[in-house]
């Protein structure tokens, strides 16, 4: 089962990160099992302008789930958006390298830097 957790962090006035963001923290498998629910979730963001996909609780994640994710990103982008990918794990990591996923996205392991790299101009590229 796939768990889903979307919030809206404003930005900070005082210092801080200065811009809001989207966090979207999907919790279990991505496969063709969960890959409409998450293809979804994705698609409610498509507007958000800034998003951090937050991978660290997704322990598994198959062909499906990548293409999900690859798709959500690019219509994201479309509308001019920002995506960023926080993951921790090394198996995760290492799929998102292999696959060449990280040189579409940036991938951060922490979410301080995910959401720092919103800012960066290969964020948005």
């Amino acid at each position: 089962m796939l768990q889903l957790e979307s919030i809206h962090h404003e930005g900070d006035e005082g210092g801080g990160s200065a811009a809001s963001y989207h966090l979207l923290r999907p919790t279990g498998e991505l496969d063709a099992y969960t890959v409409a629910q998450f293809r979804e979730a994705l698609a409610s963001h498509a507007a958000s302008g800034r998003l951090v996909v937050d991978l660290c609780g997704v322990p598994f994640i198959d062909s499906a789930g990548l293409g999900a994710l690859i798709g959500g990103i690019r219509r994201i982008r479309e509308n001019e958006g920002r995506v960023v990918v926080h993951c921790d794990g090394a198996t995760l990591l290492r799929l998102l390298h292999t696959t060449g996923f990280d040189r579409i996205v940036p991938v951060k392991e922490t979410l301080e830097a995910a959401v720092a790299a919103l800012d960066d101009d290969a964020a948005g590229s």
